[in-house]
């Protein structure tokens, strides 16, 4: 914890109800940064109000152009009028099929919310960045977006695009100082599983040398330096946190 590291930002952190979303909005509020929390998990966002008291929360459904749009232009004001950091963190596994019996409204969804949900939070925070020359965006990719899991081909190749979208962005950008990068965790435990099949997790365990699964705080500790000002040099670039698992 670097006490003070975020005085005066604010942060945009979606999937916040929960899981690393939840983990990196509470780190980066400790940390001074004022926070606006998204999630389409309406129940859970007034529970984190309970708890945090006067933030500010947008109940958005970011496969929606025009739900991220407003969501971002009511967060830019609530913020105080600019936009520092954005963490992208929602997303979903989808369904454990082969590919030969995944449906095409079950590929649509997770392409929607991970990849398309994932383009239009950095392209609203982007635009709201421009206006002051500065940003920190990090998205959270998968490793299973550089080596692809079997039994998991949408949510494969959303996390793969994620990655490529944030080489591009980051090297549209590289002569500001906005940072665009992701991380490329191995499986975390979060809620997320609860979408999983048993025997998915258990082939994510398997591949993981250090022999355990991440913690929400391994992969915290990373995304806030990758916002901060330190991470000054690195842009469009994925890093890894896998436990030994990722081989390039």
């Amino acid at each position: 914890m670097f006490a003070g590291r975020f005085q005066g930002r604010t942060a945009i952190v979606t999937g916040a109800a929960s899981g690393i979303g939840r983990g990196v909005a509470d780190r980066l509020r400790a940390e001074g940064a004022v926070v606006s929390l998204w999630d389409s998990n309406e129940e859970a966002l007034l529970r984190r109000t309970d708890e945090l008291g006067g933030t500010d929360i947008q109940v958005v459904n970011i496969a929606s152009e025009q739900a991220v749009d407003l969501a971002m232009t009511r967060s830019v004001a609530a913020l105080g009028g600019r936009l520092d950091i954005l963490i992208a963190g929602a997303g979903i596994s989808g369904p454990n099929r082969t590919t030969k019996d995944y449906s095409g409204d079950d590929w649509r969804r997770v392409i929607d919310i991970n990849l398309n949900g994932t383009f239009y939070c950095n392209r609203a925070a982007v635009r709201e960045m421009a206006q002051t020359g500065y940003g920190r965006i990090v998205n959270i990719a998968s490793v299973a977006g550089k080596e692809g899991n079997p039994n998991a081909s949408a949510y494969s190749a959303s996390k793969a695009a994620v990655i490529g979208l944030t080489k591009s962005l980051g090297k549209e950008l590289a002569s500001t100082d906005v940072r665009i990068n992701c991380v490329t965790p191995a499986a975390i435990r979060t809620p997320i599983f609860d979408q999983m099949a048993p025997e998915h997790i258990d082939f994510m365990l398997s591949k993981i040398p250090i022999g355990r699964f991440g913690r929400v705080e391994e992969v915290t500790a990373l995304v806030l330096w990758l916002a901060s000002d330190e991470c000054s040099f690195s842009t469009g670039a994925a890093f890894d946190l896998s436990g030994g698992r990722a081989t390039y």
